[in-house]
């Protein structure tokens, strides 16, 4: 059976053109970029190349992107690199981050900075209200990122950096989601870091960047060499980001059609869903990106449901895919207020550019059937055993 692939936000499949441009650094042009001789200079120049590509994504100077092993790694990056050269304070966080911001603040808080939560509203939307009664006088760094892995809900970060800079904070801003999918620029979001990530636009896994702002000072998470500027020390993967620079331009190339196109799509998913009776909806009085839509349905757990699906041939996700495997409510979805029954039936689609009208279509068919025949077997009793 033929997979239909409605999970993008986990993962996106390589690029052939991304493909043909690694090939090279693969094989022949296996130099280290440290090397002075030419093997190492046309590594170099390869670098400086993709890391102007990933520049030009986002709307930063080259000298501000600091390639890193993915999103993960930028997030502990920015935190724990700039809380190592600040005094001891407070670090507030919204409660819809992904782990690799949550797990990195908590750590901070276990060596002694105080962690505030920062509240979204029911659709998942940081406010200026509640950004403002979680930051305090020494609240020095602020994480909100720009848009949820989950329910797609676009921040305004512009806003928000605004107002954590004239507290005097550092603002970190995770834009793994949005980078490729929406039009992102780091020169007047007002965020000091970013983290971004190929395997979601299209590029190699295992490869991201920190964008850091040229004011703000740093320490490595780890030691032993002057790659990145010394920021993040270790030969670089040079393959991997030759990939996330073509990546990378592709997705500038594209992205207005391709956002177009996606949301046009989305849209027409998410108006055949509504036919469905229970049907919740996650965010969709904000703005989202252009892919994603986050569903549950009264009743019907959404692990189930997923299962269900995976056996028709659709693969889509009960949320975010490094949290896969417990069974504990979304706290993205409970940080909106969702009831936590109602947040186990989660479920997340998320499109990508192959994604054609006619899989939407039949998704949405067998999506109704499955939900049909799940109601049919809870409603139906259990025959008590002779």
């Amino acid at each position: 059976m033929t997979t239909v692939y409605l999970d993008h936000n986990a993962t996106t499949p390589l690029d052939p053109r991304v493909l043909e441009a690694m090939l090279p650094y693969l094989g022949g042009e296996f130099g280290n970029p440290s090397s002075v001789h030419a093997y190492g200079r046309a590594a170099r120049a390869a670098l400086d190349t993709a890391r102007e590509q990933v520049a030009v994504l986002v709307n930063a100077q080259a000298s501000q992107v600091v390639f890193t092993s993915g999103g993960t790694e930028a997030n502990n990056l920015a935190l724990r690199g700039a809380a190592a050269v600040l005094p001891v304070g407070r670090i507030a966080v919204s409660a819809i981050e992904h782990d690799s911001v949550r797990a990195p603040a908590k750590r901070l808080a276990r060596g002694g900075w105080q962690l505030d939560l920062v509240g979204v509203n029911r659709n998942g939307q940081v406010t200026p209200d509640t950004l403002r009664a979680a930051m305090q006088a020494d609240t020095r760094l602020v994480s909100i990122m720009l848009a949820n892995n989950e329910s797609g809900v676009v921040q305004d970060i512009a806003s928000l950096a605004g107002q954590a800079r004239s507290n005097g904070a550092i603002v970190h801003t995770d834009a793994v989601q949005a980078a490729g999918k929406i039009a992102v620029d780091f020169s007047v979001c007002g965020a000091h870091l970013m983290s971004v990530s190929a395997h979601k636009l299209y590029g190699p896994k295992g490869v991201g960047a920190l964008i850091v702002d040229k004011t703000l000072e740093l320490q490595s998470l780890v030691n032993g060499g002057s790659q990145e500027r010394g920021i993040r020390p270790g030969t670089e993967n040079v393959a991997g980001i030759v990939g996330f620079g073509a990546a990378a331009e592709i997705a500038q190339v594209e992205l207005q059609d391709g956002a177009m196109r996606q949301a046009a799509l989305r849209d027409h998913l998410e108006a055949a869903l509504r036919a469905v009776s229970g049907l919740v909806i996650f965010g969709s009085d904000a703005v989202r990106v252009p892919n994603t839509l986050q569903i549950s349905v009264a009743g019907i757990e959404g692990e189930t449901l997923l299962m269900q699906l995976d056996r028709a041939g659709f693969a889509v996700s009960s949320g975010s895919a490094c949290a896969a495997g417990h069974n504990d409510p979304s706290p993205v979805l409970i940080a909106m207020g969702v009831a936590p029954v109602v947040a186990r039936g989660a479920l997340r689609i998320s499109l990508g550019r192959r994604t054609t009208r006619q899989e939407v279509d039949e998704f949405a068919r067998v999506f109704r059937d499955c939900v049909a025949q799940l109601r049919c077997s809870i409603e139906r009793p259990t025959p008590a055993p002779v």
